[in-house]
Order: structure tokens, then C-alpha cells, then sequence
């Protein structure tokens, strides 16, 4: 028996989502806001113009409580106030990497036991000509990649869709990016102009509630980002990458990062489920794959494991005829990790043979290295911390 074959492909859910008794309204669609309203009595003639006012305030405007939506009747904010709220995850703490990029840790409520509370990372890396935002799908990772810290997590659920929504929400509202924010651009420029699906956990794994919050996210009468700026990642769940074309329609991204089986057996285990062949089959089948909407292929590189120019050339090899490009990305220390990242003039050599074959092969530009904000480097560090240092943080962003 190998070695690789004693890692478990997946890790199963150990909770699962307990609404608090006044559930959040961020999250649903345009529908189930119109239910909620006539659960509260609000009339069938009335209920799609009053899910359109709420969509507005909450999507356009950032509105953080009833009280602010000031076209909605002072009756009716009062009935809503009693029975929902539109909370999004509470801000724990927050770091400013030396380059600018910005991570927070979020805390999910579960219930209304605060002692099971979940938390989670999201990142936001800010550039010249656009603002990424990296949001997490899970609490945790349903999967073992070995090079990947926040594979070393246990797997403790998956996210609501309005967990998902609300990390977007929390970055808007943190860099005052909703177009009525004290300070927000005069010129309507937006900070958060791109999202990557690339935080903690693997969203094929969470789909409905990542199909659900990524169609909030790209409305184009709310937040209103083009698909085309929102890219999902994924390790090769094969059954949901074409599903995710149809029902999604955002930018593809696979987790790659080897070009034998054998190899990715052992970086991404869940390659023993999904082999490399029926992983590029169905990149090869993505609905709106084209030269103007190519996949990315995410490949980390590690110091004599994967970077030699015959992987370079197996991997040029293995992407004929899909529309990719190649990111590769320098590998991300971690505390424990037992791999190096590839010397700098193996990279290049390494990214010029694909470049020359034709493909994009871009270095990632490593951000955030520091906090520990970095690709492969999200996990929840502060559940290490005492309460009062978890206190003592939490003071710190609330008052930021």
C-alpha cells in the first residue's frame, strides 16, 4: 500500500448550519425575500415591489439594519426588524499585510450559542487597475491537499450562500465601497472589481450555495459584478464543472499543480476520484470556454516535486486544445509544511517553455506572505489565541 493511498479523499461535514431565530436576509433570492414578507403578512399584490425595495437597500445601498430604508413604511420596518435582519459576519479581527493586502477573520453565528460560532477567512488584495477579493466556500476543507495549510483543517461545515454574500458585503463595507459610503469614490470607481472563489474550502463541494450567492453577487440590479470578474476554483470535482458552466457562468479555475497522475495523487488526493484525463475532458466541455474566456490552471510550484522542464513539457502537452492559460504560483510557506518553493530562475525557465508553446503563464506575484494571507496559506489562526487576545483584536477592528 502506498503512502498517498492511506489519505482520505474528503472529509465529512461534522455540523451543519443552524439558523439563528432571526435569520439574516442576505443570501436569498428575490423569491424567497417575497415569501419571507408574507410570512409576516405582508400582501401577495405587494410583496415583489417590497423584495425589489429590500434587494436595493441591501445590494445597492449596503443598508446594515431596516431602520435605514427609508422608502419601506416605519410599520413595516418595525415587523421586519422583529423577525429578520440583514447582519452579514462579524469582523473578529483584521490584518494589513506590508503590501497593502487586507485579511479578516469572520465570525458565523450558529443558532444563538455564541460558544458555536464558526469563523472563517476572507482576503482582499488590492492592485492598480482592480481590487481582488478572496472568499471562502467552507468552514475548513473538504479535501487533503498536502500542500495546502488550509487542507490540514478539519472539514466543520459548508457556508450558507448568505455566509458567502456576506463576505462581500464585509469587504464593501470595510473599504466604504457601497456608492453612498462616507468616503466612498466620487467617480463610482469600486475597490472590489474581481472575486476569486479561492479561500477556504472547495466550493464543487458547497454548489448550491455557491451557485446561489455567485448569482446575487453578478445582479446586475444589486452588487452587479460581471462574471466575467468572478472565477471559481476548483480541485477537479468533475460531476459539478460542467454544471457549474450552465448554472453559474463564471470564469473557470482548476487547482492543477501536477501532470502525472501519480503525482497529483499525492498533492491533490482527490485525483485518485477524479483522474487527470476526466478533469481536462471536462474543462474541454465547460459551456463558454473559448480564446476570450479561457480556464486558468492553477499550478504551485514546488522545489524538485513538480517544476522540472519535462513537467513543463507533459503539461503543455496535457492542455492541447483547451483555451488556458497557465498561473503558476509560487509555493507559500506554512508552519509544518514539508515542501519548498522552486528557485526563482526555475520558475522562469519553467513559466518561458510554456510561454514559448504558446499558453499565458504568468507568475503569481505572492501578496500578503506575511499575514498569512497568501494562496494555500488561510486557516483560522486566531482560534490558537486566548480570549483576550481574541477580544483585544476584535476591539482593534471595530474601531479601525
Amino acid at each position: 500500500m502506498t503512502q498517498t493511498s492511506t489519505i482520505p479523499l474528503e472529509k465529512t461535514p461534522l455540523e451543519t448550519y443552524v439558523p439563528p431565530a432571526k435569520p439574516s436576509l442576505i443570501g436569498l433570492s428575490r423569491a424567497e425575500i417575497a415569501d419571507k414578507l408574507g410570512s409576516v403578512g405582508v400582501e401577495e399584490r405587494h410583496r415583489k415591489m417590497r423584495a425589489q425595495q429590500l434587494w436595493h437597500w441591501m445590494y445597492v445601498r449596503g443598508a446594515k439594519s431596516f431602520a435605514e430604508m427609508t422608502n419601506v413604511s416605519k410599520d413595516l420596518r418595525a415587523t421586519l426588524a422583529e423577525h429578520f435582519t440583514v447582519d452579514r459576519p462579524e469582523v473578529v479581527a483584521e490584518q494589513i499585510s506590508s503590501d497593502g493586502t487586507r485579511k479578516w477573520l469572520l465570525r458565523l453565528p450558529s443558532g444563538d450559542d455564541v460558544q458555536k460560532a464558526h469563523e472563517v477567512e476572507c482576503v482582499y488584495i488590492p492592485e492598480t487597475d482592480r481590487g481582488t477579493l478572496c472568499v471562502s466556500s467552507q468552514v475548513g476543507c473538504t479535501l487533503n491537499c498536502s500542500f495546502c495549510h488550509t487542507g490540514t483543517q478539519r472539514l466543520v461545515r459548508n457556508l450558507t450562500a448568505g455566509e458567502i454574500v456576506g463576505q462581500v458585503m464585509v469587504a464593501k463595507d470595510r473599504l466604504n465601497d457601497w456608492p453612498q459610503a462616507v468616503g466612498a469614490d466620487k467617480d463610482g470607481n469600486r475597490l472590489v472589481t474581481n472575486i476569486v472563489m479561492m479561500g477556504m474550502g472547495e466550493p464543487l463541494y458547497n454548489f448550491d450555495a455557491v451557485r446561489d450567492a455567485l448569482l446575487i453577487v453578478s445582479d446586475n440590479e444589486g452588487i452587479g459584478l460581471s462574471r466575467r470578474r468572478i472565477t471559481l476554483s476548483t480541485s477537479g470535482v468533475v460531476p459539478n464543472i460542467v454544471r457549474a458552466g450552465d448554472e453559474i457562468g463564471v470564469m473557470l479555475a482548476i487547482s492543477l499543480h501536477a501532470v502525472r497522475d501519480e503525482l497529483r495523487d499525492e498533492l491533490v488526493p482527490l485525483n485518485r476520484k477524479y483522474p487527470l484525463a476526466e478533469v481536462l475532458q471536462a474543462c474541454r466541455d465547460y459551456p463558454g470556454a473559448s480564446n476570450a474566456r479561457r480556464i486558468t490552471f492553477e499550478y504551485v510550484m514546488l522545489k524538485g516535486v513538480n517544476d522540472s522542464l519535462d513537467d513543463a513539457r507533459r503539461l503543455v502537452k496535457l492542455l492541447k486544445g483547451i483555451p488556458a492559460k497557465i498561473n503558476l504560483i509560487p509555493f507559500n510557506p506554512w508552519p509544518g509544511s514539508k515542501y519548498e518553493c522552486s528557485d526563482w530562475e526555475q520558475i522562469e525557465k519553467f513559466s518561458e517553455y510554456v510561454f514559448n508553446a504558446g499558453y499565458s503563464s504568468p507568475v503569481r506575484t505572492p501578496r500578503g506572505r506575511d499575514i498569512l494571507a497568501a494562496c494555500g496559506q488561510l486557516k483560522s489562526e486566531t482560534e490558537k489565541l486566548s480570549v483576550r487576545e481574541r477580544d483585544a483584536l476584535r476591539a482593534m477592528a471595530m474601531t479601525d
